[in-house]
C-alpha cells in the first residue's frame, strides 16, 4: 500500500530531526525560536491531516480514517498549546531548553502512531515512542527533587504496564495466529465461543492501556507525577497522551475484540466507575490544585469510558465530542495554573488563588468558566460533554452507570465551586503577577470555546459522528 496515506506522520518525524538538529549547532539561545518551530511543525501536521485519504499503509500496520484524523487534530491542538503554555513558564523556572519542544514533538508523532495502529506491534511502537520522552519531561527539571520522582515513578509503573499490554498482545496473537486487527476481527466473527486465553490477553491489553488513561485501578502514578513535574508538562500529560490512549482503547476493543463485547464489557464498566467515584471523592481533601486536577481527570476518563462501555455508534459518538470538550477546558485550566505567580515564585495551593476575583478579574473569570465547565453547570461545554455521555448509557440500558455518572458529577461540583468561592468570596492574601500574552491567549481562546459552544455544537457533532461511523462501519 502507498506510503504516502502516512504523510503527516513522516512530516512530523523529519521536522522533529530538523529541530533537534537546529537546536545543537547553534551556540545561541535557541529555546523560544525552536518552540515556535515546533509549534508550527504541529499545525503543518494538522492540515494535513485534514486533507488526508482513507486507506491502510506500510503492510497492513497503519490505517487512516476519520476517526483517527479527530482524534489526532485533537492531540495535535493539545500538544501546540502546551508548547505555548510553556513558553514564560520554562524561560522563568531556568529550563528553557530546545529538548523539551523537541521531546513533545516526538511524543506527538507516537501518539498519532497510536491512533492509527492497525497492528499490535505498530500499536506497542507507537505506545513507546509517546512514552519514552514523557519519562524525560516528567523529570525535566532535573535539579527538583519532585519532578526527579515523578519521572522515576512513571518510567517504573509505566514499564510495568508496557509489560502487561506485551504479555497480553502474545497471548492473543498465541491463540489467534495473528496480530493484525482485520484479521483478529475476521478470526473472532467467525468463532461463537471465544479462547479463554484470547480473553486473558484482551484485559491484560485494557490494562496496559488504562494505565495511560490513568484509569482505575491504574491510577496510582497520576496525583504524585502530575504533582511533581512542571505544570505545562502536566498540562500535556492531562490531554494529548489521554487522547491517543483513549482513541488506541476504542479501535481496539471495536474493532479486532468488537465481537467480544460480552467478554470485555464488564471490565470497562467497572473501570469507569471505578474511576468516576475514586475521581469524585479523593479530589475532595486536595489542597494543592495539580493533585486536585490529577484526580479531576481520572473522574473525567470515568465518563468517557462509559461511552466506550456501551459499544455503541451513540457510545462512541458521545466519547469523541467528550475527550474534545475535555481537551479544551482542561488545557485552559492549566494555563491558569501556570500563570499563578506572586513576585516572580510559582504558586500552586487552593488559597493562592483567595480573592483573585478583586485583583484580576479576567483570570478569575475565565478560571470560573472552566471550574462550571468541568461541574457540568449548562449551559458550558462541560455540561454537553456529560449529556451525551449519559443519555447514550440510557439508550444502551446502563441506568446503573448514568445514576452513578450524576451522582458523581454532583460530589465533584463541591470541590469545583470551591475553587470559585476562594477566588471570589476568600480575603486576597496577595495579588498574582500578570498573565504573560501567550497564557492569555490560550486562556481567552479555551474560554471562550468553553462558554460559546453550546451556540454552535452541530461542526463537532458532525466531526464526531462521521469519526464513530468510520470506526464501527
Amino acid at each position: 500500500m502507498s506510503w504516502t496515506l502516512a504523510l503527516p506522520e513522516l512530516v512530523l518525524g523529519c521536522s522533529g530531526l530538523v529541530l533537534l538538529l537546529a537546536g545543537v549547532i547553534p551556540k545561541t539561545e535557541t529555546f523560544f525560536p525552536i518552540t515556535m518551530g515546533a509549534i508550527g511543525a504541529l499545525l503543518l501536521t494538522a492540515v494535513l491531516v485534514l486533507g488526508q485519504g482513507e486507506g491502510t499503509a506500510l503492510g497492513g500496520h497503519y490505517v487512516a480514517d476519520s476517526f483517527s484524523g479527530f482524534m489526532k487534530i485533537l492531540s495535535l491542538g493539545a500538544a501546540a498549546i502546551a508548547l505555548l503554555v510553556s513558553l514564560d513558564f520554562n524561560e522563568k523556572e531556568g529550563l528553557a531548553r530546545f529538548e523539551f519542544p523537541v521531546l513533545v514533538v516526538f511524543a506527538s508523532l507516537g501518539a498519532m502512531l497510536m491512533i492509527s495502529a492497525n497492528d499490535l506491534m505498530s500499536l506497542y511502537l507507537g505506545l513507546e515512542l509517546l512514552s519514552l520522552p514523557l519519562y524525560v519531561i516528567a523529570a525535566f527539571n532535573r535539579d527538583n527533587a519532585r519532578s526527579a520522582e515523578a519521572g522515576l515513578k512513571y518510567f517504573v509503573l509505566g514499564a510495568l504496564a508496557s509489560g502487561l499490554l506485551l504479555y497480553g498482545s502474545s497471548l492473543v496473537y498465541g491463540f489467534a495466529g495473528t496480530t493484525n486487527f482485520d484479521r483478529l476481527a475476521d478470526a473472532f466473527s467467525a468463532s461463537q465461543d471465544a479462547s479463554p486465553g484470547v480473553v486473558v490477553g484482551v484485559v491484560f491489553v485494557i490494562a496496559g492501556l488504562a494505565f495511560k488513561v490513568s484509569a482505575v485501578p491504574f491510577h496510582m502514578w497520576t496525583p504524585d507525577v502530575y504533582e511533581g513535574a512542571p505544570t505545562p508538562v502536566t498540562a500535556y500529560f492531562a490531554s494529548a497522551p489521554k487522547v491517543a490512549a483513549i482513541a488506541l482503547l476504542a479501535r481496539v476493543l471495536l474493532g479486532p475484540f468488537g465481537d467480544l463485547a460480552a467478554q470485555w464489557q464488564q471490565v470497562i464498566l467497572l473501570v469507569s466507575i471505578g474511576s468516576m467515584i475514586l475521581g469524585s471523592f479523593a479530589a475532595i481533601g486536595q489542597s494543592n490544585l495539580k493533585r486536585l486536577m490529577a484526580y479531576s481527570s481520572i473522574g473525567h476518563v470515568g465518563y468517557a469510558l462509559m461511552g466506550l462501555a456501551v459499544s455503541s455508534d451513540i457510545g462512541l459518538r458521545g466519547l469523541l465530542v467528550y475527550m474534545a470538550i475535555y481537551v479544551f477546558m482542561n488545557m485552559g485550566s492549566f494555563a491558569v495554573l501556570v500563570a499563578m505567580r506572586r513576585q516572580g515564585r510559582a504558586v500552586e495551593r487552593i488559597e493562592d488563588l483567595a480573592g483573585l476575583g478583586r485583583t484580576d478579574p479576567t483570570m478569575a473569570l475565565w478560571m470560573a468558566v472552566f471550574m462550571f465547565s468541568m461541574a457540568g453547570i449548562p449551559p458550558l461545554a462541560g455540561f454537553f460533554g456529560k449529556l451525551y455521555v449519559f443519555l447514550a448509557a440510557v439508550q444502551g440500558g446502563y441506568w446503573t452507570l448514568a445514576v452513578i455518572g450524576v451522582l458523581t458529577s454532583v460530589v465533584s461540583a463541591y470541590y469545583y465551586l470551591r475553587i470559585v468561592k476562594v477566588m471570589y468570596f476568600d480575603e486576597a492574601v496577595g495579588a498574582l503577577d500578570r498573565a504573560p500574552a501567550s497564557l492569555t491567549i490560550v486562556m481567552a481562546g479555551t474560554g471562550l470555546f468553553t462558554l460559546f459552544f453550546c451556540l454552535w455544537p452541530a461542526p463537532m457533532l458532525a466531526a464526531a459522528q462521521a469519526a464513530a461511523a468510520a470506526l464501527l462501519g
